[in-house]
């Protein structure tokens, strides 16, 4: 490959790069994790309470030498 179609590749990917780095964090935008996004989505919902406590009961039954899981 010539330095000149080396030249006009690497720009046309750097130009692509750019365009979906702009899609994906739109400029101005403050950096926000995602669980920091979704913080407080499920609160006062019992839909979910009742799957943390399966999900809690599950794993307690899973260890070794414990009889029955603790309630909360």
């Amino acid at each position: 490959m010539k330095p000149l179609e080396i030249e006009k590749r690497v720009a046309n990917l750097k130009a692509e790069v750019e365009r979906l780095r702009s899609k994906a964090e739109p400029a101005g935008t403050p950096t926000m994790l995602w669980w920091e996004r979704i913080a407080g989505t499920f609160a006062n919902d019992p839909a979910y309470e009742k799957a943390m406590n399966l999900g809690r009961a599950y794993r307690e039954a899973l260890r070794p030498g414990e009889s029955k899981a603790r309630k909360r």
